[in-house]
């Protein structure tokens, strides 16, 4: 009698699922307080579900990808904030430009937003010393084939003019063929008007007041990009080279922190939180994209604060 085999095919999903639950602790205490450990997980898993090539990455990066968005105050996959793109075995955030526009304007010091002109739509423009956008939509279905025109617009509170960018889309193709190093692989092929209305977008954003939130979703937005990777370290973001991960199919996964590491890390980190310039939720975000932390090293980064309030 032949026996039925009670082997099953490992399920990518729960797998993914299960990584994320014994991390949960850990992304607790690191989301800032308006974001939820359980929703991002959820959020995580809907992209991972959906994307097959999401599948073939390494759970740490993904985890990582959704420490970085959550240090920016973005939600991967919800309006237009972002997308955990997987490119070589990894997975990385980058930022929509919705999730762009939403960090520009929380300052209050200026206001930044962009459009995109299809087919029939009435528009006008002028540069100059009095620029100015018309843009009236038309009954364009928002097909990507019907795109003639994208444009930001940013206004800085108080000044007499915004600044204006218009691109017709042959100079956004062109830009994005220069710059592309990773091909069809690029996102703006799946997602063409978000790619495009992100273009000008960055332009306008180099006269707008900047913040450090802004700064590092425009540097990891610029390396993302060109396929490669990176790491929040403090305020700045490190980016790997390309040719780092040219024939690796499997990326290393985070490495576990250690004494010597932490002991090395921790005065750096306890600088930052005692400089006003992150918490220590923020500091655990930070750490967290680039180390494993045990509960103790947690503990300990969560003392800095009350050493100085004390």
């Amino acid at each position: 009698m032949s026996q039925v085999s009670t082997n099953r095919a490992p399920n990518p999903v729960a797998e993914l699922s299960t990584f994320m639950a014994r991390l949960k602790g850990q992304m607790t205490l690191a989301l800032p307080k308006h974001m939820n450990a359980d929703r991002m997980t959820r959020l995580a898993l809907t992209a991972f579900s959906t994307n097959p090539d999401l599948q073939l990455c390494t759970h740490d990066s993904i985890a990582g990808s959704i420490m970085v968005a959550a240090q920016m105050g973005l939600e991967p996959g919800v309006n237009g904030q972002g997308y955990l793109i997987p490119y070589k075995g990894r997975c990385t955030f980058v930022p929509g430009w919705k999730g762009i526009v939403d960090i520009a304007n929380r300052s209050g010091r200026s206001s930044v937003w962009t459009g995109a002109v299809f087919v029939g739509d009435e528009f006008d423009y002028a540069m100059g010393d009095r620029p100015f956008i018309t843009h009236k939509p038309g009954r364009s279905l928002g097909n990507a084939n019907d795109l003639l025109y994208v444009y930001a617009v940013g206004r800085v509170r108080d000044s007499e003019w915004p600044i204006i960018e218009v691109w017709p889309m042959e100079k956004i193709w062109a830009h994005r063929d220069h710059y592309n190093k990773v091909g069809k692989r690029h996102y703006s092929f799946e997602n063409p008007e978000m790619y495009a209305r992100k273009v000008p977008l960055l332009q306008v954003l180099k006269y707008m007041p900047s913040s450090i939130e802004l700064a590092v979703a425009l540097d990891v937005s610029n390396a993302t990009e060109s396929g490669k990777g990176v790491v929040l370290d403090g305020n700045f973001v490190t980016v790997s080279n390309d040719s780092e991960h040219d024939g690796a199919e499997e990326s290393k996964l985070l490495p576990t922190c250690t004494d010597e590491s932490f002991a090395n890390e921790l005065p750096k980190w306890q600088v930052i939180i005692e400089s006003g310039k992150k918490t220590p939720e923020q500091v655990i975000a930070m750490a967290s994209t680039k180390y494993i932390l045990s509960a103790e090293q947690i503990a300990m980064i969560q003392a800095a604060a009350k050493n100085i309030e004390a």
